[in-house]
């Protein structure tokens, strides 16, 4: 037999449940009466599965006791889960679309459509459940190093390429960052290697024994009676920088092509990658002029979305590598100034650098075998530009 307060439990449960769904269809409700007026619907709207079935499904998998929103319990943890459900926060997120990877036009099947719909929602404002799952990615950045030396080898890049061809501005700095988690591990030198570029020129922290890098390409303190610090903080150790590179050492170079015909304006945009890196995580950012409607894209090697809080439509590459060195996009919007369009900026990273600096050995100061140690290295964009 269930008791008075069970029942009232499920009871309020219940009630919440009911007000958040009439929410949800009145809302869905009104994005496909929007959709409709603008024709923006595939014909047959969304024939698979609507937006109200779609929101009474998910809700009919839940189950009523409880465990299904978390783990709170009695009313105040009813109330917490249902609230980061589905309320409704302050400031509206950007509105953002995504375009399939490959194809012309937007030819969505089932689960596409399911997925715009609930696109649609988030634009308007709705926290779907989805949106509050842990990330991967930060939960890889916590870990803490498992190794007594961990070595850091990073450059950044700093570059202004001209829409017509031609560079305004090629730079690369890289810095190497020693973490040594014990004092009796910092008694150590570094052998390092690189390779031999024009334009390279180091720079050694004022406690590093200068002679001994220059000749022998080993970080050493100047007093080797005292260690390199130790703890959670990095410790610069040398510092480089890379001039004088042309054109043909970008990793990534982005041709952009807006022409105006009647009342449409065709920007066509392809990118090609140096052989010499494999780039992660691409985005090319474009400037749009002033839209009343999302640009219409055509065509696309990737996927899209539209920032329009800053009118940016981000064209995003997952991985660049020996499969896709080149790839294009195809997008329509009103008669604009070409100019419109730039600068263009990208990001991406690397896993490899244009020194390909490395260290190739622990030598210890003290009897013993040398610590166990571990190095990674990485490109970054600082600043890269079409302009």
């Amino acid at each position: 037999m269930e008791s008075h307060e069970e029942k009232a439990h499920k009871l309020m449960m219940q009630t919440k449940i009911n007000e958040t769904k009439d929410l949800m269809k009145k809302r869905a409700n009104e994005l496909d009466k929007m959709k409709m007026e603008r024709g923006k619907l595939d014909k047959g709207g969304y024939s698979s599965i609507s937006g109200p079935r779609m929101i009474e499904k998910t809700f009919s998998d839940m189950s009523i006791s409880g465990s299904g929103f978390g783990s709170g319990s009695g009313l105040g943890g009813l109330s917490t889960d249902m609230d980061s459900f589905a309320s409704k926060p302050k400031g509206r997120p950007s509105t953002a679309a995504t375009a399939p990877g490959k194809g012309f036009g937007m030819k969505l099947g089932k689960t596409q459509k399911t997925n715009q719909f609930l696109e649609s929602l988030k634009a308007e404002g709705e926290v779907i459940l989805e949106d509050v799952q842990p990330s991967a990615v930060s939960t890889r950045s916590a870990l803490p190093p498992s190794d007594p030396v961990t070595v850091t080898i990073e450059e950044k890049l700093n570059v202004v390429v001209k829409r017509d061809g031609g560079i305004n501005s090629f730079d690369v700095q890289g810095t190497l960052a020693l973490q040594v988690l014990n004092d009796t591990d910092g008694f150590i030198q570094l052998q390092i290697e690189s390779q031999d570029i024009p334009g390279l020129s180091f720079k050694t922290h004022p406690n590093i024994n200068k002679d001994l890098f220059n000749g022998q390409q080993i970080l050493g303190a100047k007093d080797p009676n005292r260690p390199f610090p130790s703890g959670q903080n990095e410790t610069p150790l040398v510092k480089w920088r890379i001039q004088g590179m042309d054109e043909s050492s970008l990793p990534l170079s982005v041709n952009c092509w807006p022409s105006v015909s009647g009342n449409e304006t065709y920007v066509n945009i392809e990118y090609e990658a140096s052989e010499m890196f494999d780039l992660h995580n691409v985005v090319i950012s474009i400037p749009l002029p002033a839209l009343r409607e999302p640009p219409s894209v055509r065509q696309i090697d990737g996927e899209w979305k539209l920032d329009s809080r800053n009118s940016v439509l981000e064209w995003s590459i997952l991985l660049i590598d020996q499969s896709n060195r080149s790839g294009s996009m195809e997008f329509v919007v009103p008669p604009a100034d070409p100019s419109s369009f730039f600068p263009i900026s990208v990001g991406f990273s690397a896993s490899s650098t244009f020194s390909d600096l490395k260290v190739t050995g622990i030598i210890p100061l003290k009897e013993g075998n040398p610590p166990k140690f571990s190095q990674q290295a990485r490109l970054l964009t600082a600043n890269y530009q079409v302009v």
